[in-house]
């Protein structure tokens, strides 16, 4: 009878204490910036990735996909720009591929709705004779976050050093 009430004294005592872990990591506000980070930079590479790449064959679609993946002044400059850069990329008849190589945050102000993403990405363009080129970027965007989540305010040629 003794070890019975021990075990079952243990039993709630250890039970009693995973709850307490459970409710404190679930609280941690250190956790709930690991996930927006993680959010953060997820969206960040799609919509890089979006903004890189575009099928001639489906110049509107992409376009959308563009518009969707941005806001700001940059979702400004795609609406502009947007006629112009369907004209050109049907006529060369090119489609764009690209893939995240290496990304990472380098601020994030989530009571500001803001954030800022250093992105390493190949992007490979198909010509219409089969050909292809491949290029490396390294590219420095904005976040801001809207009602439908982050997306891309400002993106850019990421500064680098001259070696010196």
């Amino acid at each position: 009878m003794l070890i019975a009430i021990t075990v079952t004294v243990i039993a709630g005592l250890a039970a009693a204490w995973f709850g307490w872990s459970y409710h404190q990591a679930s609280n941690d506000k250190t956790l709930g910036q690991a996930r927006m980070r993680d959010d953060v930079l997820r969206s960040a590479e799609q919509e890089v990735v979006n903004l890189n790449t575009l099928d001639y064959t489906k110049v509107d679609q992409g376009l959308s996909l563009w518009q969707d993946s941005t806001t700001a002044d940059l979702y400004n400059q795609i609406v502009q720009g947007r006629q112009q850069l369907a004209d050109s990329v049907t006529k060369a008849k090119t489609v764009s591929t690209a893939k995240i190589l290496e990304s990472g945050i380098t601020e994030l102000d989530s009571d500001a709705g803001k954030a800022g993403v250093m992105v390493a990405i190949r992007v490979t363009v198909t010509t219409p004779d089969g050909k292809t080129s491949t290029t490396i970027r390294r590219l420095s965007g904005q976040l801001t976050r809207t009602s439908d989540g982050w997306r891309l305010s400002a993106l850019g040629q990421a500064a680098t050093s001259s070696g010196n």
